[in-house]
């Protein structure tokens, strides 16, 4: 039995497929690979958002704030990225969203929260991305 999939996950499969069909228009329908997305993880989730907004003539990244490890000082450099940031930033119609990916109980920091006042406060949007299905919702009905 084939898996069914919510019709936000049929919404971003399709634009994926045209995506690369546009790309690679030499390569035959059934040979080219069916696009996957594991959202039910912090990672996956935020991997599926930032390419839905691409695909949908958006502009998305995803930031990170963990800094990086330099092996020859044998220490970790901390991240110039402001404590608190979102998780992905974008540009959808013109305006700036910040997304913060939490799952499960995950909850935002006291950091978290004076960003998204500070996003807010400067004309952003800000969303906190629990699944696909509600960002979906959320972001076609901007």
């Amino acid at each position: 039995m084939p898996k069914k999939y919510s019709p936000a996950m049929v919404d971003l499969l399709n634009k994926a497929m045209e995506y690369s069909t546009t790309k690679y228009p030499s390569i035959p329908d059934h040979a080219r690979p069916k696009p996957s997305y594991k959202t039910s993880d912090a990672n996956g989730l935020t991997k599926a958002i930032v390419e839905f907004i691409d695909l949908s003539g958006g502009w998305a990244t995803r930031i990170s704030t963990e800094g990086r490890y330099i092996e020859s000082l044998g220490k970790r450099i901390p991240s110039s990225v402001k404590k608190g940031t979102a998780d992905i930033h974008a540009v959808w119609k013109g305006r700036h969203l910040s997304i913060e990916v939490k799952i499960g109980a995950d909850k935002q920091s006291p950091e978290q929260k004076i960003i998204e006042q500070d996003i807010t406060k400067a004309g952003g949007l800000y969303f906190i991305a629990k699944d696909f299905e509600t960002f979906h919702h959320w972001i076609t009905t901007l």
